[in-house]
């Protein structure tokens, strides 16, 4: 039997949804200034595979990264934490 390795997992906001069965969701993350040692925000964007259109902007959402499906998207989505208002 083969072991599959864990997957990377990151939580994000949708901000974008105008692709079929795509979404584009923005991870924010801190990190400490190698210098200064003050908190910095970073933020990463991943085209995520959204087989229903389920989601909308605002969402905050769990994605997994999957196999590449296309030019620039490999990670799909997991589920909706939180719906936007």
């Amino acid at each position: 039997m083969e072991i599959r390795k864990t997957r990377k997992e990151r939580t994000g906001l949708v901000v974008s949804n105008k692709m079929e069965k795509s979404v584009v969701v923005e991870v924010l993350r801190r990190v400490r200034h190698p210098k200064y040692g003050k908190f910095v925000k970073r933020s990463s964007r991943f085209m995520a595979h959204d087989e229903k259109n389920e989601c909308n902007i605002g969402d905050t959402v769990r994605i997994m990264e999957t196999r590449p499906l296309s030019k620039n998207k490999c990670w799909r989505l997991v589920e909706i934490l939180e719906r936007a208002k």
